[in-house]
């Protein structure tokens, strides 16, 4: 998913852009270089904020308590793109001569137009749940990584737990689904595989697009609502979008109980709604609290220390927690480049691999200090998502709650659109290289 004050061929890392400060990165050498894409303003800051704390301060725990990976210290530096794709151009353009071990756009439409350069550039983009759906492929995507899940696969779990209330996928026939949504690259990139369900399984589905310049005035979008009455409610907002939309819903009375989002509300989100927006449901696929070894060492290396920026109320929160799942991620790509070239300073190219044979069993989590926190993945090859399961988790008034074990995507459904979709931008971008990249063994 996921974007101000930038200035080509150098990075705004003031304090009073609400970014910490550090020395930025004279070579490669000196470290492994991990450039992470923020947004700390503007109107998606409310969510981009508690991401970036969250990546940031798993890294520099990593720094504080081991010295980096491998003994090799991490050299982390933020670029403000303030969800603004051509800002998160201009970042990747900025970043990409210090020789970076991989790039976070936090942003489908930063993300997008990465895609063809990553090949070119030789670094491999990690977008962690959002992005292309079907660059899960690696077989024609090498340097994409987009785990745990897509987009796509969101969309079918939610459309999955729907029809468990209503007492199966056949019991959808007749059915009024509506989806709120995100009128950029994020919210459009489902709806080819809902426009799918819904001719399959017989729901009407109802769209109600929001203008990124629009998503604090959603009044006509939920008129809308009021007249069509869906049976349920599907939202993949981010920033400003996700409160409002919680707040309209509930001042037309929609039923909590059926408004069901993809991954990315937080608790402030819910909480601005007041009591009213009890019973709302997110996806989700991490632990939403800081009772973890691996957190509990952030706060002693990094925030007891006053090296965050985050609030310490929002530790083991929904998105901070994502930040930290993300930055996991990059840890293990780096970790495991290390233990397959044998090298301690790694590449881009080294990553790449490190990621495509990712293996985030139990007992590595464990090791991690991560056990119980996510269910265990393994990427490879032709695999760069790993589509694990997500559990439905609702607002209780303050936190989310698991109320569901853990669903699986509708395979069956999603697998032939993201072969499709794969193939379809292949052919489309003349040119598109075959993948050379050899597989590893254990890949």
């Amino acid at each position: 998913m996921v974007r101000h004050a930038f200035a080509a061929g150098a990075f705004a890392l003031a304090l009073g852009a609400g970014m910490l400060a550090g020395p930025a990165p004279a070579t490669a050498q000196e470290g492994i270089y991990v450039p992470l894409f923020t947004y700390r303003t503007g109107p998606f800051s409310g969510s981009g904020i508690h991401i970036a704390n969250g990546m940031r301060d798993y890294l520099e725990m990593l720094n504080a308590r081991d010295g980096g990976i491998g003994g090799v210290k991490l050299l982390i530096e933020e670029c403000e793109t303030g969800y603004d794709t051509k800002k998160g151009v201009e970042c990747y353009e900025a970043v990409k001569g210090k020789k970076p071990v991989m790039v976070n756009p936090w942003s489908t439409g930063i993300t997008l137009p990465l895609i063809p350069k990553a090949a070119v550039d030789k670094i491999p983009v990690l977008s962690m749940a959002y992005g292309l759906s079907a660059s899960a492929d690696g077989n024609r995507f090498p340097w994409i990584f987009n785990p745990p899940n897509t987009y796509w696969d969101g969309a079918s779990m939610i459309i999955k737990y729907i029809a468990e209330q209503e007492g199966g996928l056949d019991k959808l026939k007749g059915k009024k689904i509506g989806y709120i949504y995100l009128d950029a690259g994020f919210g459009k990139e489902p709806i080819p595989l809902l426009e799918q369900l819904a001719k399959d399984y017989g729901f009407e589905l109802k769209m109600y697009p929001v203008a990124a310049t629009e998503m604090a005035n959603q009044s006509s979008q939920w008129l809308g609502v009021r007249r069509d009455r869906p049976n349920y409610m599907i939202m993949y907002g981010w920033g400003v979008l996700n409160p409002t939309a919680i707040k309209e819903a509930v001042k037309i009375n929609f039923p909590m109980k059926n408004f069901i989002s993809i991954w990315w509300p937080s608790e402030d989100d819910a909480r601005g709604a007041g009591d009213g927006a009890k019973g709302f449901k997110t996806l989700n696929w991490h632990a939403a609290n800081a009772n973890f070894p691996a957190i509990q060492d952030i706060v002693k290396h990094v925030v007891e220390k006053g090296q965050s920026k985050a609030d310490k109320a929002s530790i083991g929160q929904v998105l901070y927690n994502r930040g930290v799942y993300n930055s996991m991620l990059i840890a293990e790509g780096i970790a495991n480049a290390q233990k397959i070239t044998g090298k301690k300073q790694v590449t881009g190219e080294d990553v790449r691999r490190g990621l495509e044979t990712m293996n985030l069993s139990a007992a590595r989590l464990k090791e991690l200090g991560f056990e119980g926190f996510a269910e265990p993945i393994a990427l490879t090859c032709a695999d760069h998502n790993g589509h694990k399961a997500s559990f439905v988790q609702e607002f209780d008034g303050e936190k989310y709650v698991p109320v569901t074990k853990p669903i699986t995507p509708l395979t069956e459904k999603v697998a032939p659109l993201q072969e499709a979709a794969a193939r379809e931008y292949v052919e489309k971008n003349t040119g598109w290289p075959k993948r050379t990249e050899p597989c590893d063994k254990n890949s």
